[in-house]
C-alpha cells in the first residue's frame, strides 16, 4: 500500500471511527442517563446494543466520515496538490472503495448474523440489569410506565436504589378509560431475584383511592371515589414490560429481528401457507352457509311447523303466506348479517397476515440495503465534500443531516407503506437507494469534473444577455 492510500485510509477511519461511537452513546444516552449504573454496566450495555443499531448508524456514519475527509482535503488544498501531481479523485477513491467494499460485506453480515444474536442477548440482558439493579426499572423524580403501572419516587436509597420514599402510583384501567386507582404510600422497596422475572414493589402506610362509576348517570358529576388504607402491600411487576422504549420495537425485534435470511424465508413460507389455508377454508364454509338448494326450502310457520314447499324460480316466495315471509326475510336479514361480520373479521385477520407477511420479506431486503447503503453514501458523501471545499463539523454535518434525514424518511415511508401493502416489500425496502443513486451519479460526475454543484454562469448568462438586449451599449 502507497503512503497516500496509507493516508487517505487513515484520515477516514479516524473520522469514521468517532462518529460511529458518538452516534451509538447519543442514541443510547437516554436509557443510562439517571439510572445510576456503574462504568462496567455501562460498557456491557453499549457493547450488546451496538450491533442492532448498525442499520441506523453505519450509512450516517459512512456519509459524514466522507463529506468531512474529502472537504479537508479540498479546504487545505491536499486535494489541489494530488491533481497538480497527476493523481485523479478517481485515484483517491480507489483506496476506500476497497475499504467500503469489506464495509459492506461486514455489515451484510452482521445484519444477518450478528444483530439478530445481539437482539436476543440485548433484550435479556436489560431484564438482568432491571433484576439485580432496580434502580434502572425506575428513575426517582419521574414517572415510570411498566406494563400498566406508572410508578413515581420522591426518593431512592440503598446500595442498589431499592429502598424508595414518596412512592404515587397510576394504575391504568383495563377498559382503557384512563387512571382509575391511584397508590401513595410513605416507604417502599424494590425486591428482585435473578432467577425470576417478576420485580416486587412492597409499599408501607399507604393509601388507595379508586374512582367509582354509578350506575345512574346524574351521579356522576359528584365523583365519588373509595378510599381504603394499607400497612403493607405487594406490587408484583413485569420485567418483560420494563422500559419498552428501545430503537425498534420490542414485538418486532422479538421475533423478525432474531431471524437470519434463511430463517425469514421459512418463516415467510409458513405464514403465507397458512394465510392460503385460511382463506380456503373461509370461503368454502362461506360458500356451504350461504348456498340456498334449488329443488326445494324449509321455512317455518308461525306455528313453528316446519313445511316442503317447491322452489318457484320467478317468484320464491309466492307460495307462503305473509307471516311466513316476514320470518323468511327476517331470517334472511340475520343471515346476511353474521355473514358480513364474518367476512369483515376475516379480512382483517388477513390483512393482519399480509402485513406480518410483508414485514418479514421487509426484514430480508434491508438486511442487503445497509450494504448498499455504505457505497451510496460514500459516493454522495466524498464527491460533495471534495466540490463544497469544507471540513470540519459545521457545514458538513448540515448536508450530511439533511442528506440521510431524507434517506431515513423515503426508508420509513416505504416501510410503512410496504407493509399497509400498498407497495410490495422490495421496493418498499430499496425506494431510498433508488431515489438517491441518480444523486450520488450527479456529484461524483461533477466532482471528478471539477463543477460546482450549481454553475451560476449558466444561470446569469440568459440574464446578462437580455440585459445586453434591453440596455445596448454606446460605445
Amino acid at each position: 500500500m502507497k503512503i497516500l492510500d496509507k493516508y487517505l485510509l487513515k484520515s477516514f477511519l479516524i473520522t469514521f471511527t468517532t462518529v460511529f461511537i458518538l452516534q451509538t452513546v447519543w442514541l443510547f444516552i437516554t436509557e443510562l442517563a439517571g439510572k445510576d449504573l456503574d462504568f462496567i454496566m455501562i460498557v456491557k450495555f453499549l457493547l450488546f446494543s451496538m450491533p442492532r443499531i448498525i442499520p441506523l448508524v453505519l450509512p450516517l456514519s459512512v456519509l459524514l466520515a466522507s463529506i468531512m475527509t474529502f472537504g479537508s482535503f479540498s479546504e487545505n488544498y491536499e486535494l489541489a496538490a494530488m491533481k497538480s501531481s497527476g493523481i485523479s479523485l478517481q485515484r483517491c477513491f480507489r483506496t476506500l472503495i476497497v475499504f467500503i467494499s469489506l464495509l459492506s460485506i461486514v455489515a451484510f453480515m452482521f445484519a444477518n448474523n450478528v444483530i439478530p444474536y445481539a437482539e436476543y442477548k440485548f433484550m435479556s440482558f436489560r431484564r438482568n440489569i432491571a433484576q439485580v439493579k432496580p434502580a434502572l426499572a425506575i428513575a426517582e423524580g419521574q414517572f415510570n410506565t411498566v406494563g400498566v403501572y406508572n410508578i413515581k419516587v420522591n426518593k431512592k436509597s440503598g446500595d442498589k436504589g431499592n429502598f424508595l420514599s414518596g412512592v404515587t402510583i397510576h394504575k391504568k384501567s383495563l377498559m382503557g378509560d384512563g387512571n382509575k386507582t391511584v397508590i401513595k404510600a410513605k416507604t417502599g422497596e424494590l425486591i428482585s431475584n435473578e432467577e425470576s422475572n417478576l420485580l416486587q414493589l412492597v409499599l408501607k402506610d399507604g393509601y388507595y383511592y379508586e374512582d367509582v362509576t354509578p350506575k345512574k348517570y346524574e351521579d356522576r358529576e359528584k365523583m365519588p371515589f373509595v378510599k381504603s388504607s394499607f400497612k403493607k402491600d405487594i406490587i408484583n411487576i413485569d420485567l418483560s414490560k420494563l422500559n419498552t422504549t428501545a430503537v425498534e420495537d420490542t414485538k418486532e425485534a422479538n421475533t423478525k429481528g432474531m431471524l437470519d435470511v434463511s430463517e425469514l424465508v421459512y418463516t415467510i413460507d409458513s405464514l403465507s401457507k397458512s394465510k392460503a389455508t385460511e382463506a380456503k377454508s373461509f370461503s368454502e364454509n362461506i360458500n356451504q352457509k350461504v348456498t340456498i338448494p334449488l329443488a326445494s326450502t324449509t321455512i317455518p310457520t308461525n306455528d313453528t311447523v316446519k313445511k316442503t314447499k317447491k322452489f318457484n324460480a320467478k317468484d320464491p316466495l309466492a307460495p307462503f303466506t305473509d307471516d311466513e315471509k316476514a320470518t323468511v326475510y327476517k331470517n334472511a336479514l340475520a343471515n346476511t348479517q353474521s355473514t358480513v361480520v364474518s367476512i369483515d373479521g376475516t379480512l382483517s385477520d388477513l390483512k393482519l397476515k399480509q402485513k406480518n407477511i410483508n414485514s418479514h420479506e421487509f426484514v430480508i431486503y434491508e438486511k442487503f440495503v445497509i450494504a448498499f447503503a455504505c457505497f451510496l453514501m460514500f459516493f454522495i458523501g466524498a464527491p460533495l465534500g471534495a466540490i463544497i471545499r469544507k471540513g470540519g463539523i459545521g457545514l458538513p454535518i448540515v448536508f450530511a443531516v439533511l442528506i440521510f434525514i431524507t434517506f431515513h424518511f423515503i426508508n420509513t415511508f416505504g416501510k410503512r407503506i410496504s407493509q399497509e401493502d400498498g407497495l410490495t416489500p422490495f421496493v418498499g425496502a430499496w425506494m431510498s437507494s433508488f431515489i438517491l443513486t441518480p444523486l450520488a451519479v450527479l456529484l461524483t460526475y461533477r466532482a471528478i469534473n471539477d463543477i460546482g454543484i450549481i454553475n451560476m454562469d449558466r444561470i446569469t448568462e440568459p440574464f446578462q444577455k437580455l440585459v445586453k438586449k434591453l440596455f445596448p451599449s454606446k460605445n
